[in-house]
């Protein structure tokens, strides 16, 4: 994690049956599991220090795209980690009686301290919070289907993103999946997306959407803890690109008038939004620049590298 702390992640499911919405074969189905995986992605935000940039949730797969947040894991007291750690999980006796203050030994409050380092390590993990996203929906899926046996194809796929531009590259892909798969007119329509969450927030005049990184401005060049955009331009960025023509994909109409129209928000509304929100919450994708820094914190010899610099 030490190339980036900006990943884009991929589970696709592995049998025939679908994820999630209509299986075309049975036609039984199963739009409710889209559901599970968004509310499963935003209880694991509340507990793993990784936030959650852009995701979408499609008939037999999901995009996340990530922040591992591994500095504020460690800045977290011991209470909180165990805080943390207990929303999702059960606690063991021990840590139970560390809590209440019952411990009778050293050796007692050592092991306790050490299970508490070993939740704060897992606390940024990426391959803990992906299994155990995908863990559960199995679960739930596989009881269901009254069936055993692998949901998932193995492992789920990552791409390392080495800066700003990839960052924003995948964000954009990832939202605009829906649209790009036709089963969306516009991105303000594109259910189960990080890009819909943020529009209907947005309309509601809150700070960001839930459990979603906000997106700040770094125009004073401060260490904020957020996205480094601005909102008005990420929109922008995702409508501009919804609209350009790709082989074999779909893509929005030229004729579609521009988002905030689509939207009916006043520009006077919008500015006032996108100000006060930045205010208060102040393989690999790249530019080539960042390769051989990327190989090194990777310990990788080579890295297939999808280049945004030309």
């Amino acid at each position: 994690m030490d190339a980036t702390p900006y990943y884009h992640c991929v589970s696709r499911c592995v049998r025939r049956s679908f994820l999630c919405g209509i299986d075309p074969l049975t036609e039984q189905n199963y739009e409710h599991r889209r559901d599970w995986i968004k509310q499963k992605i935003y209880s694991l935000s509340q507990v793993y220090c990784i936030d959650i940039c852009a995701y979408a949730i499609m008939s037999n797969h999901y995009h996340l795209v990530v922040h591992i947040n591994r500095d504020k894991a460690y800045a977290l007291s011991n209470n909180d980690v165990v805080e943390r750690w207990q929303k999702d999980h059960k606690l063991p006796t021990l840590i139970t009686r560390w809590l209440a203050g019952q411990l009778t030994s050293n050796a007692e409050l050592e092991a306790s301290i050490a299970i508490i380092d070993s939740w704060r390590s897992r606390l940024w993990n990426l391959s803990w919070f992906m299994k155990e996203l995908n863990f559960d929906i199995a679960c739930h899926a596989n009881r269901e289907d009254d069936c055993r046996g692998h949901f998932w194809e193995s492992r789920f796929k990552s791409q390392a993103l080495l800066d700003e531009q990839a960052l924003a590259a995948a964000m954009v892909y990832v939202d605009l999946n829906p649209l790009r798969a036709g089963v969306a007119n516009t991105p303000e329509t594109s259910e189960y997306t990080s890009i819909q969450a943020r529009l209907e927030a947005l309309n509601n005049q809150q700070e960001t959407a839930p459990c979603l990184h906000p997106f700040i401005s770094n125009q004073n060049n401060e260490k904020l803890d957020g996205i480094p955009f601005r909102l008005m331009d990420y929109i922008e960025l995702v409508d501009w690109t919804a609209r350009q023509y790709r082989e074999r994909k779909a893509s929005l109409n030229s004729t579609m008038p521009p988002i905030l129209k689509r939207l009916n928000i006043s520009h006077v509304t919008w500015l006032k939004a996108c100000t006060e929100l930045e205010r208060n919450r102040r393989s690999a994708v790249g530019c080539i620049y960042n390769l051989e820094s990327a190989k090194h914190a990777l310990n990788k010899k080579q890295i297939h590298l999808i280049r945004l610099d030309g």
